[in-house]
């Protein structure tokens, strides 16, 4: 296996990207290659797509737009975007174990909050971008 690096080995632990290993370390003919800053493993590209799909149900894109500022209950949520609390409480799950929310139980409730404010600018710049067109 000479000349082989562990990158050229597929990892069965990653999920198929449908794309060939050599396309995400390699630039496509009749473009510069990349900056080392713009190529990245491919398991950080598979960790971005898990976040992004993550984010891409228009109730999560909601309640992260709602979390922005303050932290808020399911109660709060359910008011704000006029969905059913079971709705709810499945989307903010998936966000979840997304790492995109957190809760802390106060009393009987629990209150979400956002993990870190890139992922509200995700959002944001999304939907700003969709508002501009």
């Amino acid at each position: 296996m000479a000349g082989v690096t562990a990158d050229a080995i597929p990892d069965p632990s990653l999920p198929d990207t449908g794309l060939p290993d050599s396309s995400l370390d390699e630039h496509s003919p009749g473009r510069p290659a990349p900056t080392p800053a713009a190529t990245r493993p491919r398991a950080t590209l598979v960790a971005a797509g898990e976040l992004l799909r993550a984010l891409s149900a228009p109730v999560r894109i909601a309640i992260v737009l709602q979390l922005r500022d303050h932290e808020r209950c399911v109660h709060e949520l359910v008011d704000a975007l006029g969905v059913t609390q079971p709705l709810i409480s499945q989307h903010l799950r998936v966000l979840k174990s997304a790492g995109v929310v957190d809760g802390e139980r106060h009393g009987r409730e629990v209150v979400y909050r956002l993990v870190d404010e890139h992922l509200s600018h995700i959002v944001v710049d999304a939907v700003t971008h969709v508002e501009e067109e």
